[in-house]
């Protein structure tokens, strides 16, 4: 054997010589292709084989864990843009805020006359300056809100469930209006807001908090409910409540296995399911027996 053939070279850089092998599939690596190890190195496509096989570390409700808040982000920023929507042209609120119909000799608009979308959209606005008992108060409020227990609960959720929890919660809060105010036109993240604390509460019992903090938010959150009933929609409010601790109960409940995630996708659908039959079933009441 001549010296000349006892040379080694890095398998993925044929001209550069080599004498370290991958510990992982023992061939040949040059220093640009060495990934330090556990002990000694690997190659490129060790490491990343390796990665690919690691099961991601998961939430004790099966989202994948993040650092940052990304949906609350966008959350708090599409409603910041709705917004300024509203400022720039005034009737953005009346065309897409929350409204069941409308009384009899007016022109034909709301849910009932086909405008479904209003149970969603009416939820990213908010009352403008000139407007109400809160004016800018109104969005400052509710952001702050969502800043705060957003980030938390987004972080033990993971960002889809936290996001179907969130759009539940809205659409509960909207559906309680149709059924009880559907007269009444109403903005605000609130409802949705209200799901996140009742999240809070589920999940703070669930991973053994101190409940006394717990409590004392909810209690916070309960007392401002019936304070502020006479000049909000307490019926979005309680909505998003009632809709938030039943999405969050079947994902914290939901046993640990193969089925989990089935069992959290089950309980979004039959909620989302029951909410429109029960909207579907007042905007018939309110038609007089013909849903838009």
């Amino acid at each position: 054997m001549t010296a000349e053939s006892a040379v080694t070279t890095c398998f993925r850089h044929p001209k550069v010589e080599s004498h370290v092998r991958c510990t992982r599939c023992d061939r040949y690596i040059c220093p640009s292709c060495m990934r330090e190890a556990a002990v000694g190195h690997q190659c490129v496509e060790c490491v990343q084989e390796g990665a690919r096989s690691v099961r991601q570390a998961r939430t004790a409700f099966g989202g994948r864990i993040s650092a940052v808040p990304l949906v609350t982000y966008v959350l708090i920023g599409l409603n910041v843009l709705a917004y300024l929507a509203e400022l720039a042209r005034p009737s953005v609120e009346d065309r897409f805020d929350m409204l069941g119909t409308v009384p009899a000799g007016y022109y034909p608009e709301g849910v009932a006359h086909g405008e479904w979308y209003r149970l969603l959209t009416g939820a990213f606005l908010h009352l403008t300056p000139a407007e109400g008992t809160f004016g800018i108060a109104h969005i400052l409020m509710n952001m702050l809100a969502l800043w705060n227990v957003g980030r938390v609960v987004e972080a033990q959720l993971g960002r889809v469930r936290y996001l179907a929890l969130y759009l539940l919660s809205a659409l509960g809060g909207s559906v309680l209006v149709l059924l009880i105010a559907p007269e009444t036109p109403t903005v605000g993240a609130s409802g949705a807001i209200f799901g996140l604390g009742a999240a809070y509460y589920v999940m703070g019992r669930r991973l053994g908090y101190d409940m006394r903090a717990v409590n004392q938010y909810m209690g916070g959150l309960l007392l401002w409910l019936v304070l502020s009933a006479w000049v909000t929609s307490w019926q979005g409010h309680l909505g998003g409540l009632l809709a938030g601790g039943v999405v969050t109960l079947a994902y914290a409940y939901a046993p640990r296995d193969g089925r989990r995630v089935l069992i959290q996708a089950g309980a979004c659908v039959a909620l989302l399911a029951l909410l429109l039959v029960l909207a579907w079933v007042k905007v018939a009441d309110l038609t007089g027996g013909v849903a838009a």
